[in-house]
């Protein structure tokens, strides 16, 4: 069965060898965070920090870590995980493959949440300031909760029926923010949060808010699943952790979670926002301050012995590509039968997830005609973009899966190779402008704005790619272009001169490079060409060029084509694709790690130091 606790789950964990006391004392302040950051990337165990500079509470980090240790965790319930959600995609299965779904009525059981009267998390009470005042980045505006679970009911149908866990950015100190009253509470578009803060605020009502933190691991896991319609967060928990969720239920209060290690409760008001930020996030940049909700804190309770678990947020790899490595496992096996025809999606982690995705179609509407161009592809793109948070993506690359058998989206080079072999500018190039992308990006044209580019590749190859630079290729040097390096085949980065905007913002310098150039150039033996600031680092590995290329660039404004062309409102080149993935004025500020901490870390794990051996 699975954990009751986050104890029962550090408990185990230490006697099969995959977590590790340390009673050095650690800083909250950017040092645990830097521990994190080496833990993940060695592969290494999860840290129980004993001694936190400052405060009462041990830290934990990296249980998440590998993807071999989640598995270990939810060792008993993932089976019965999969099937509850292959049910709710397509109930018929059922009827279809009985047997495989003899033993679902116990994990069904198990995803009703349980009503207690009292709980484990109500033994004590606390004040923000004495919580781990976790800071991951230099430059990040506060203390931060990085491994939240943030509980609200619809303020239309209360219940636990009708409630959302969510993990959304708490900010608990820093700004304009009242110390001890106030925490920020950042959520993006497509949040449950975000339905139920709207009708909160059509009937002019506060909406009451939980944010848990800690207790057993199925509760973080279960906030961040993007879980099918009609299933509920309290029902993914009590199905992944093997146990019923035991919610304290009090009439007029909102549901608390009893085995949660902390619960700061409080309300959001239907007008105050206030600057949230800056954070280091996920894309690997500074998501800067702008407003969001303000929750106003009333209580902040804790059990006995409670365990502050935190995670670190920045440019992937990180931590949270395990959740997104078992997302797929769980709902990527049940895509084809939301959206007909779909073989596979891959969310990029390199690049930042939302910036690109990958995905295997199906050419299936003329099936008597030799196929050339792309029609149900299109189709299935739009549905694709069409779900969720999957409709935050900025570029997608879609191929017909039936003309390579063995393709798979996880092989990216493989992948690229395959569509840009088979893709025809003139005519796969399909743009969304003035749309929405991923909140947290400053590629666009502002908060939450920017543009999509679908690329569909279907039928046989209709060119050979370029796989080294000869005399014949060469780069407008005159211009500020040096250093062309070969990437992978038909994959050329390009260094470029300094942005340098003229009074409409924009930068002439990349559609100068594609005037340099005729279709029958050699240059266009690589249909992809990327500029970049330096080709070096971003030619060094795929991460690297992932990150560069896709998280540096908005469609609508940085893609050009050697001898491009507009025609009814469409529009594509005859030459290579350029992307001018520089960096820019508008966009935000790189993570960088502080040298001081660098040193302290690098200190601590040096042979006769706490984390010698743990990286």
């Amino acid at each position: 069965m699975g954990y009751r606790t986050l104890r029962h789950c550090l408990t185990d964990l230490r006697s099969t060898g995959q977590l590790v006391s340390v009673e050095a004392p650690i800083d909250a302040h950017l040092e645990a965070a830097a521990i994190q950051r080496r833990l993940f990337r060695a592969g290494g165990p999860a840290v129980l920090m004993e001694n936190v500079r400052g405060c009462a509470f041990p830290m934990v980090c990296n249980l998440f870590g590998t993807m071999d240790r989640v598995r270990y965790m939810f060792r008993d319930t993932l089976e019965g995980l999969r099937q509850l959600v292959s049910l709710q995609a397509d109930p018929a299965d059922l009827l279809r493959h009985p047997r495989l779904y003899l033993k679902t009525p116990w994990p069904a059981w198990n995803a009703r949440p349980r009503r207690v009267r009292r709980g484990a998390v109500l033994a004590n009470e606390t004040t923000l300031d004495q919580l781990p005042q976790l800071r991951s980045w230099p430059d990040d505006g506060g203390s931060y909760v990085t491994l939240p679970q943030v509980y609200t009911e619809d303020p239309d149908q209360p219940g636990l029926d009708h409630s959302n866990l969510g993990m959304y950015r708490v900010q608990l100190c820093g700004g304009q923010y009242e110390p001890n009253r106030e925490a920020g509470m950042h959520y993006q578009l497509h949040r449950g949060i975000g339905v139920h803060h709207a009708k909160a605020i059509r009937r002019g009502e506060r909406l009451p808010v939980h944010v848990f933190v800690g207790g057993p691991p199925a509760m973080s896991v279960a906030a961040v699943m993007p879980l099918p319609e009609g299933m509920s967060e309290l029902t993914f928990a009590g199905v992944l952790g093997g146990r019923r969720v035991p919610m304290i239920c009090r009439k007029g209060q909102l549901p608390i979670h009893a085995e949660a290690d902390f619960c700061i409760s409080g309300y959001l008001d239907p007008d105050t926002v206030k600057p949230e930020g800056p954070f280091g996030d996920h894309l690997g940049y500074y998501s800067l301050a702008h407003d969001f909700p303000v929750l106003k804190v009333q209580r902040v309770a804790h059990r006995d012995d409670a365990v502050w678990p935190f995670t670190v947020v920045g440019r992937p790899p990180q931590e949270d590509t395990m959740f997104g490595e078992l997302i797929h496992e769980l709902v990527g096996p049940v895509l084809d039968k939301k959206v007909p025809g779909v073989r596979a999606v891959h969310a990029v982690d390199a690049a930042g997830v939302h910036p690109l995705l990958l995905a295997l179609g199906s050419e299936r509407y003329v099936p008597y005609e030799k196929r050339c161009r792309p029609r149900e592809l299109l189709t299935q793109a739009n549905a694709i973009l069409g779900q969720g948070q999957l409709s935050l993506a900025k570029y997608l690359f879609i191929a017909a899966a039936e003309d390579a058998p063995d393709l798979g989206v996880a092989n990216i080079p493989e992948f690229l190779r395959h569509v840009l072999e088979r893709s025809d500018w003139r005519r796969d190039l399909h743009f969304q402008t003035c749309t929405t992308i991923d909140t947290l990006d400053y590629s666009g044209t502002g908060l939450n704005q920017g543009s999509k580019l679908v690329v569909a590749a279907t039928g046989p190859q209709v060119r050979n790619l370029a796989v080294a630079i000869d005399s014949r290729v060469h780069v407008p040097e005159e211009r500020g272009f040096t250093d062309p390096r070969v990437f992978l085949p038909g994959i050329l980065v390009v260094s470029g001169p300094k942005y340098r905007p003229d009074s409409t913002g924009a930068d002439a310098a990349v559609g100068h490079f594609c005037q340099s150039y005729k279709r029958g150039d050699a240059i266009n033996g690589f249909p992809l060409i990327v500029v970049v600031d330096d080709s070096a680092f971003a030619a060094s590995n795929l991460e690297n060029f992932l990150w560069t290329t896709f998280t540096r660039s908005n469609p609508a404004a940085d893609i050009y084509g050697i001898e491009s062309f507009e025609h009814q409102k469409h529009w594509g080149c005859l030459g290579s694709l350029v992307i001018d993935a520089r960096s820019k004025p508008h966009h935000a500020p790189p993570l960088i790690e502080d040298p001081a901490v660098t040193r302290r870390v690098n200190e601590l794990a040096a042979r006769g130091g706490p984390f010698h051996g743990l990286w």
